[in-house]
């Protein structure tokens, strides 16, 4: 495309772990490869925080989640500000927002549909706040396209990564299959670090396992996990999206009532649920279309010992295991770089999006822009 020039973005992005904002000053060039310049995270504050994970229970009412939505906005445009005061303004600011609901399922009302998803952190406070012009709301077009809205940075590993599986472990598991052998696809492999890290505040009063530790303290009841193994979404074939909606407090309190008495017991066996259900998703969907040679592993996931030890055993010996860091990409900013990305394309028109990963009648350009 022509004219297309070298632009410095700003990439905000918050997952289903809330733990706190992303924010990355990038470089994106007209080949849309991407250069992480400084990344920061940046805390809610502690009362947001709450607010948030109330927002997903579903205990919040409607005027809270106006106010939640401008708050976020706030917050967002402070994580920004940090690198903006080091570094100058950016060309852009291309937000995720954090999402509070998604219903990627085929339903209707009245004969309406309501396939739906909700991110919030207003970008108009985010623009009025940086001075900057900002691109956000990427998931609805895709929705609005009979899409799911999800996986979105399946765009960016299409383009960074070359016969691999592209695997993020965050809140949320999902993998990108970039393969000669078939056309591009992806999806939510299952629960990633939600179930555990419920379970890590619940019984020990901490956020996460930090590098597995506490899971090595334990033993995995493989009664259980062929319980948790045996829910539905597992043998769901893709394209296929999940969250918080899916795997949330109710969900995880069901289980725990046939869970292991020691605590130690249900974080292990947690940890090698998400690693059991990444492994089997490939047997199942992946390795019948193509033979993979490696695994790239990001997301918080990828600094759990215990369950990349846990990965590697359950995948064939012949599939090697690599972190983003090995490519030159950050685990922690990897999707922060990706969501830069798709503000750049949005800036030049570029479709970006994977219908064959969100299921979405066809390429769109997705994202929304505000200028203060």
């Amino acid at each position: 495309m022509e004219n297309m020039k070298t632009k410095r973005i700003i990439g905000l992005m918050s997952g289903t772990s809330c733990d706190s904002i992303d924010a990355g000053l990038c470089e994106v060039t007209p080949d849309l490869k991407v250069k992480l310049i400084k990344g920061i995270n940046h805390p809610y504050p502690d009362k947001i925080r709450d607010m948030i994970f109330k927002a997903f229970r579903g205990e919040i009412n409607i005027k809270e989640l106006c106010q939640l939505n401008f708050a976020i906005g706030h917050c967002f445009a402070d994580a920004a500000n940090i690198l903006i005061k080091e570094f100058g303004k950016p060309d852009l600011i291309s937000s995720h927002g954090q999402t509070v609901y998604h219903y990627p399922y085929d339903e209707t009302l009245d004969g309406i549909k309501i396939k739906s998803t909700l991110q919030i952190g207003e970008n108009s406070v985010i623009s009025h706040d940086t001075d900057c012009v900002v691109v956000s709301n990427f998931r609805e077009k895709d929705i609005a396209n009979n899409g799911q809205g999800a996986p979105l940075v399946c765009f960016a590993d299409s383009i960074w990564f070359k016969n691999s599986l592209v695997q993020n472990i965050g809140g949320i598991s999902n993998v990108t299959v970039v393969s000669d052998d078939c056309e591009t696809f992806g999806f939510d492999n299952a629960c990633g670090n939600i179930m555990i890290d419920y379970c890590m505040n619940k019984f020990f009063n901490k956020k996460y396992d930090k590098d597995g530790e506490i899971a090595k303290l334990g033993t995995v009841s493989d009664a259980w996990l062929n319980e948790l193994l045996s829910d539905e979404y597992y043998y769901k074939k893709p394209p296929k999206t999940t969250g918080r909606e899916y795997f949330n407090k109710e969900y995880i309190e069901k289980f725990l009532q046939t869970a292991p008495k020691k605590k130690e017991d249900i974080i292990v066996t947690l940890t090698c649920l998400t690693a059991k259900s990444i492994a089997l998703s490939y047997e199942r969907f992946i390795y019948p279309v193509t033979k993979p040679e490696k695994v790239i592993i990001g997301g918080g996931g990828a600094y759990n010992k215990t369950m990349m030890n846990m990965l590697k055993s359950f995948l064939p010996d012949d599939i090697k295991l690599f972190s983003h860091e090995d490519f030159g990409i950050s685990n922690n900013f990897k999707e922060v770089m990706a969501f830069a990305l798709l503000g750049y394309c949005y800036l030049y028109n570029i479709p970006n999006n994977v219908p064959s990963c969100t299921g979405a009648d066809k390429k769109v350009v997705l994202g929304k822009m505000v200028a203060d």
